[in-house]
């Protein structure tokens, strides 16, 4: 497979995309003049004997000590380990990666004033799939995400803990059996790799991604249970959606539209059906679907920018030899980002809980109660609600904003922070619940479907069933619930769902395209 090419300022979702799916990575060779610029004016700025920020004086609130010559390599190594104060799990591999790539092209941009040997260090620990152990808490989001980066240059100086093919070996070992030899920081090469926001944008966009996933294939499901319930695709007219405006919304119809079309269950009922309306959870769904698109756009926006951004501190300006101390470190706009995701995951799980509550309730549905041939001797889907209840109202309580939240760090120097890291890392677990309950609504409406026989659906939604029934069969009697909701589950998160019917969504290519990536 070729590497994704790292442009400094110019790569693009689509490619962070792949990267975080496990692309290889590359950096652009025109970087390189402009990072050696960026080291050199570090030198000058020195030799006029100043003192700079983050160059020749302490850090934070002890800014204002000033260090000796002699001691600058040791203050940057200082640095490095006394912030590698993370605690909890390890972050994620594939969310690691992304990290580095960010600060990589971060600090190729020649505004960090960092030697090239260190970058193409990092640049080669990403070649070599070696993967630093971060652990997942310890960031505020401002003065950028200290404890995770700090994690992450630990091993670059040998210390810490390394990840090498599933193995988790001491740093030093594992630089050493690549070939590549721990680094001795120059100045202010300790505190650009530590401030910064790739953390939390690493997170984020991970959580992006999830994302688009999730509305793409809550569409489907939505879709199915509509034609469980013999809902009306009424609601779905262009013209409707034309005269509100919302791209959103006008996009998510159009895609309803193209799942349900050709679908003889929808015929049956086409002409002289008594109901004048549907629930809002079936006739809703490109209004509420279609805001959710267009939050993760913005979403989309925000991070495209911050990850072709230059976030540490101080930066330095090679033209004039100036180090400019600054702000860009605070993590507000990834933090914002993050609870846009938030939200839109949390609305996407709670319309499909009320479409699977639609379906097992007969007295809404005219299905038989909970989708049991034999309802009494039998349960059905009644506790499959309850857990897809259950989830809901967990996205709920996460989806609260983290970004109004602040607590002050280092003696009240920093004393408004973004907390974006937390906001950003639970969009993993949100988007690991509706990966659970948009398996049971694909469980349900398929059932419900086929309380219609002999009568099919549209092509692309019996492609969709015919994919859940090779490997679920239908729930004739009560079996045990786990296996098929594991099953379920996975077909969502894997994107099967999603690959079983790509023609019938044009509008839903992802939001950020992956590049084209011959092998």
């Amino acid at each position: 497979m070729n590497p994704v090419l790292i442009t400094p300022g110019a790569t693009t979702l689509g490619q962070w995309r792949a990267i975080h799916a496990g692309a290889p990575v590359a950096l652009d060779p025109t970087a390189w003049p402009a990072i050696e610029a960026s080291a050199a004016a570090v030198a000058r700025i020195l030799a006029r004997g100043d003192a700079v920020y983050g160059i020749n004086t302490g850090f934070g609130k002890l800014a204002s000590v000033r260090i000796a010559d002699a001691d600058l390599a040791a203050l940057q190594r200082n640095i490095v380990l006394s912030h590698a104060a993370g605690t909890g799990a390890p972050s994620p591999v594939p969310v690691v990666r992304l990290m580095m790539a960010l600060k990589l092209a971060s600090l190729a941009q020649g505004a960090s004033g960092v030697r090239a040997d260190t970058v193409r260090l990092l640049a080669a620990m990403l070649e070599a799939g070696l993967v630093p152990v971060v652990p997942c808490q310890g960031s505020v989001g401002a003065s950028g995400d200290l404890a995770p980066l700090a994690h992450m240059t630990a091993a670059m100086l040998g210390v810490g803990e390394i990840i090498v093919e599933g193995r988790t070996v001491p740093a030093a070992e594992a630089l050493a059996a690549a070939g590549l030899a721990p680094i001795a920081l120059g100045p202010k090469e300790g505190l650009a790799l530590l401030n910064g926001t790739q953390f939390s944008t690493a997170n984020a966009l991970a959580g992006l991604f999830a994302a688009e996933r999730l509305l793409a294939t809550g569409l489907i499901t939505g879709a199915l249970s509509t034609e469980a319930a013999r809902g009306t695709d009424t609601p779905f007219d262009p013209r409707i959606h034309a005269l509100r405006g919302h791209a959103g919304q006008i996009e998510t119809a159009e895609a309803l539209r193209a799942l349900m079309a050709g679908s003889a269950i929808r015929a049956s009922h086409a002409i002289d059906d008594p109901r004048v309306q549907d629930p809002y959870c079936l006739r809703c769904q490109p209004q509420v679907m279609g805001a959710a698109l267009d939050l993760l756009r913005q979403a989309a926006r925000t991070l495209e920018i911050e990850a072709d951004g230059v976030t540490d501190n101080p930066l330095i300006f090679a033209d004039t030899d100036e180090a400019l101390s600054g702000g860009n470190f605070h993590a507000e706009p990834v933090a914002f980002a993050a609870d846009m995701i938030a939200l839109a995951l949390a609305e996407i799980g709670s319309l499909s809980e009320r479409r699977l509550a639609m379906l097992v309730d007969p007295a809404l549905s005219g299905l038989p109660a909970f989708l049991t041939p034999l309802p009494g001797l039998h349960s059905g889907f009644m506790i499959p609600q309850v857990t897809a209840a259950a989830l809901v109202s967990e996205n709920k309580q996460r989806a609260a904003p983290c970004s109004v939240d602040s607590i002050p760090t280092s003696a009240n120097q920093e004393d408004h922070v973004s907390m974006a890291a937390h906001g950003a890392r639970r969009l993993a677990d949100m988007a690991g619940n509706l990966d659970a309950i948009l398996g049971l609504e694909l469980l349900a409406a398929v059932q419900g479907m086929e309380f219609h026989a002999p009568l099919r659906s549209s092509e692309p939604l019996e492609a969709v069933r015919a994919l859940l029934r090779g490997a679920v069969p239908a729930l004739v009697e009560d079996r045990h619930f786990g296996p098929d909701i594991a099953a379920a589950r996975a077909l969502v998160e894997t994107g099967a769902v999603l690959a079983a019917c790509p023609l019938a969504l044009p509008m839903l290519a992802p939001l950020m395209p992956a590049p084209s990536m011959p092998a």
